[in-house]
C-alpha cells in the first residue's frame, strides 16, 4: 500500500480550533487542486496536542500506522504545520494564489518514509504586514467577493510564517479583523489610529480634534475600540496623532514646543496603557516612534511604559533613519542604542506612498544587499520583538515579501541563491537564471534622484512631480515650486524642468535596456504560464517604469519649449508625454486577466492615468496661447493645401478640431521634424 497523500487522505484532528479549522480548509483545498480522484486508500493526518515552544510544529511519518502526524502546542503551529503540509508534499508555494501557481492533477503524492519536519522558533518574536495604501484591493474582487482577496492576503502572510497584521487602513482595519483574528493573526493598528478605535475626526466632524477641549469623547472612542476588540488576539498600539495621519498640532497648534508636544503624547499614551491594562492584564502594547515622534523620544521630551514595544520605523525607502517629510529631511538614524533595555520593533516600508518618489505599484527600486544590511542593523540594535511590513497591494511586492519572510524566518539570505530559488520556484526550475538575471537587472536599472544610497526614484517620481511641474507652469509663475525643494534647490521652474529632465532621461535609457532584458528572457520562456507571470510581474514594472519615465521626460520637453512661447513644439510634446502615460496605463491593464480583472482600475495613489488627463488640460491650455483664441491658424496649416492657406476669402470651411485631432494630424504628417515646429 502507498504511503501517500490523496484525496482519501482522513484528518483526525483533537484541537478544537476555527484558527486550526480554518487551516485545514485550505489543506483540503490544496488536496482537491493538486490530486485527482482514485481508488487507493489514503493515509491518516493526525492532529495531536503537544508541549512544544511556541508556535512550534512536529510532522512526523509514521507508515506503521499509515499516518502522519501533526504535534504543536499552539493554534499557530498547527497551521504552521498544516502549510508546511501542503507546501513541502503536495507543492503549493506561499504565494500561490498571487503568483497564479497552475497545478498538475495527479492521483497520488508519496510521502517518505524518513519524514521529518520540526519547525525552529523564529528570530522575530512578532512579525506581519501592514495592508496600507490597499487602493488596488479596495475595489477589486474575487469569485463576486470583496472578502475574498483579504482572505488570500492573510493566507500568504500565515504560509509566510508571520503571525500578526494591521488589515487595512481606516474603515478596512475594522471590516477585515476578525476574519484575519480567526485565520490566527494577531491584529495590530494604524499608528495614526491608537487602539484601532474610531478616528475622531469621524466620530465628531463638526468638533475641533483637541484632546484638551474633548478628552472625554477620545477616552469613549478608546475604551469603545478595546470593547471591540477584547476578544481579539491584539498587540495594542499606543499612540496620538492628528487626523490625517500627520501631527496632532497640525489640528491643535497650541502645543507648539517639543516640550508640549512629547508631555501631552506621553501622557496619553500612559492613559491608552492603563485603559487596556484594566480589562487586559496580559495585554502587548507596542508605539510608533515614526517621524516628529520619534524626534521628540530621542530628545528625551516623550517618555513611555517601561513594556510597551517601541517600532522604530524607516524612512519609506528601505533606509532605517527617519522618512522625509515634505522638505525637511534630517535622516537622524531610527534605531534604539545597542544596550537599549527595552522592547523593540520596526515598521519597514517595501511599498511607501509620499507623493515625491515613492514606489506603490512598482517593486522597491532599492537592491537586496541594501535591504538586508538595513534589517541585519536592526537585529542587531536588539530590534527582534516585532516587524511589520507594508506590504500594500501585495501582488506587485511579492518578491520583497518572500524574501523578508526568509530574513524573519532564518535571521539572514543568501541573496544570489534566493533569487535563483525565488525564479525555480514561481518560474519554473528551467527559467530560475533568467529570472534571477532580470531581479538584479531591475534594481540595476533604478536612478538616484539625490545623494543617498536609498535616493532610488519610483513609480511616484515619474508622474507626479511632472504633474506638479505641469500645473506650476499653467499657474502662470516662474519661481521654483517650494513643493519641490526636497529635489532641488534651485531658485526658478525652469531650473527644477531642467533638473528633473536629465534624471527621467537617464531613467527612461535605464528602462529601456532593462526591457531588453526582458524581451530577451520572454523569447526564451516556453512555458505559457510562466511566460504570462513573467510578463505579469518583472515586465510590467519595466514597461511602467519605461513609459511614465518617458513621459516625464516628454513633459520636460515641453515645458522647455513653451517657457521659450514655441507652443507648437510644447502641444506635439505635450501630446507624445500623454501617449507615454496612456501606455503605462494600457501595459496595467493588459495584465488583468481571470481572477486579476478590474485589479489595478483602481490606481489613484501613482495614478498614472491621472497624468494623461493633466496633458489633456495642459495642451489645451498651450494651444490657446499659441492658437488662441480664432483657433485656426495650426488647422489651416495642417489641413490645407499651401495655395489654399494664402486664400483668406474665408476665414474656415470646416468645424474646428479638438486637441486629439490637431496632435494627431501633427504624428501623421511628422511635423516634428518640419517647419510647422520650428
Amino acid at each position: 500500500m502507498k504511503f501517500a497523500l490523496n484525496q482519501n487522505t482522513e484528518i483526525i484532528s483533537q484541537v478544537r480550533s476555527a484558527t486550526v479549522e480554518h487551516a485545514l480548509d485550505h489543506l483540503r483545498r490544496d488536496i482537491q487542486n493538486t490530486c485527482e480522484p482514485t481508488a487507493d486508500p489514503g493515509i491518516q493526518l493526525l492532529l495531536e496536542q503537544e508541549a512544544l515552544g511556541d508556535e512550534c510544529f512536529l510532522l512526523i511519518a509514521v507508515k506503521e500506522k499509515n499516518q502522519l502526524k501533526l504535534s504543536a502546542g499552539s493554534d499557530l503551529g498547527f497551521v504552521y504545520g498544516i502549510y508546511e503540509i501542503s507546501r513541502s508534499i503536495l507543492g503549493v508555494t506561499d504565494f500561490w494564489f498571487w503568483n497564479d501557481q497552475s497545478f498538475k492533477k495527479q492521483a497520488s503524492y508519496a510521502i517518505p518514509e524518513n519524514y521529518r519536519v520540526e519547525s525552529r522558533p523564529f528570530p522575530i518574536r512578532l512579525r506581519g504586514w501592514f495592508v496600507n495604501d490597499e487602493v488596488l484591493l479596495k475595489t477589486w474582487e474575487v469569485d463576486y467577493s470583496e472578502e475574498k482577496p483579504w482572505e488570500m492576503v492573510f493566507e500568504a502572510l500565515l504560509r509566510c510564517g508571520g503571525n500578526m497584521v494591521i488589515p487595512g487602513t481606516d474603515k478596512s482595519s475594522r471590516k477585515y479583523r476578525k476574519l484575519a483574528s480567526d485565520m490566527g493573526l494577531y491584529i495590530t493598528h494604524h499608528h495614526a489610529e491608537p487602539l484601532g478605535a474610531e478616528m475622531f475626526a469621524r466620530a465628531y466632524p463638526g468638533l475641533e480634534a483637541s484632546y484638551d477641549v474633548h478628552g472625554e469623547k477620545f477616552r469613549k472612542l478608546w475604551e469603545e475600540g478595546i470593547g471591540d476588540q477584547k476578544d481579539l488576539n491584539v498587540v495594542w498600539n499606543l499612540g496620538f496623532r492628528g487626523q490625517g495621519d500627520r501631527p496632532f498640532w497640525d489640528d491643535d497648534p497650541a502645543y507648539d514646543t517639543p516640550e508640549a508636544r512629547g508631555k501631552l503624547m506621553g501622557n496619553l499614551i500612559q492613559v491608552q496603557y492603563d485603559m487596556v491594562k484594566e480589562k487586559l492584564p496580559d495585554a502587548m502594547c507596542c508605539t510608533n516612534l515614526y517621524g516628529e515622534t520619534m524626534e521628540l523620544y530621542q530628545q528625551r521630551y516623550l517618555k513611555l511604559p517601561d513594556d510597551v514595544i517601541k517600532i522604530w520605523a524607516d524612512n519609506g525607502f528601505g533606509k532605517m533613519v527617519t522618512r522625509r517629510q515634505w522638505n525637511h529631511n534630517p535622516r537622524i538614524p531610527a534605531m534604539p542604542e545597542k544596550d537599549d533595555p527595552g522592547k523593540n520593533g520596526i515598521y519597514y516600508h517595501v511599498s511607501f506612498y509620499d507623493l515625491q518618489a515613492a514606489n506603490h505599484i512598482t517593486m522597491l527600486q532599492n537592491a537586496p544587499e541594501f535591504v538586508e544590511r538595513e534589517l541585519q542593523s536592526t537585529m542587531e540594535h536588539g530590534c527582534c520583538d516585532y516587524w511589520i511590513i507594508n506590504s500594500s497591494n501585495v501582488k506587485p511586492h511579492t518578491y520583497y515579501l518572500d524574501f523578508i519572510a526568509h530574513m524573519w524566518r532564518c535571521g539572514s539570505v543568501d541573496i544570489e541563491e534566493h533569487r535563483k530559488e525565488y525564479g525555480k520556484t514561481y518560474y519554473g526550475a528551467e527559467n530560475a537564471e533568467l529570472i534571477a538575471d532580470c531581479l538584479k537587472a531591475y534594481h540595476e536599472a533604478a536612478v538616484l534622484y539625490g545623494p543617498n544610497e536609498d535616493d532610488h526614484a519610483g513609480d511616484q517620481f515619474s508622474t507626479h512631480v511632472g504633474r506638479m511641474l505641469v500645473s506650476r507652469y499653467m499657474k502662470g509663475t516662474k519661481e521654483a515650486s517650494e513643493d519641490l525643494l526636497w529635489l532641488t534647490d534651485v531658485k526658478t521652474l525652469k531650473e527644477q524642468v531642467l533638473v528633473y529632465e536629465e534624471i527621467c532621461r537617464k531613467g527612461s535609457e535605464n528602462y529601456r535596456n532593462y526591457l531588453d532584458v526582458c524581451e530577451t528572457a520572454d523569447a526564451q520562456i516556453k512555458d505559457t504560464k510562466s511566460r504570462r507571470l513573467f510578463r505579469d510581474s518583472l515586465m510590467l514594472h519595466g514597461q511602467i517604469h519605461y513609459h511614465c519615465f518617458t513621459g516625464a521626460y516628454l513633459i520636460c520637453q515641453s515645458l522647455l519649449a513653451a517657457m521659450e512661447e514655441d507652443y507648437r513644439k510644447a502641444f506635439f510634446y505635450g501630446g507624445m508625454a500623454r501617449e507615454e502615460y496612456m501606455e503605462a496605463d494600457h501595459s496595467m491593464r493588459a495584465r488583468e486577466h481571470g481572477k486579476w480583472n478590474g485589479f489595478y482600475a483602481n490606481d489613484c495613489l501613482t495614478d498614472v492615468k491621472q497624468s494623461a488627463w493633466v496633458l489633456k488640460g495642459y495642451m489645451s491650455y498651450v494651444r490657446n496661447l499659441g492658437d488662441g483664441p480664432d483657433f485656426h491658424d495650426w488647422q489651416r496649416e495642417l489641413t490645407y493645401s499651401e495655395e489654399d492657406r494664402r486664400i483668406m476669402l474665408i476665414l474656415m470651411t470646416e468645424n474646428h478640431l479638438p486637441d486629439e485631432d490637431i496632435y494627431e494630424l501633427m504624428k501623421k504628417r511628422e511635423l516634428f521634424s518640419t517647419a510647422f515646429l520650428q
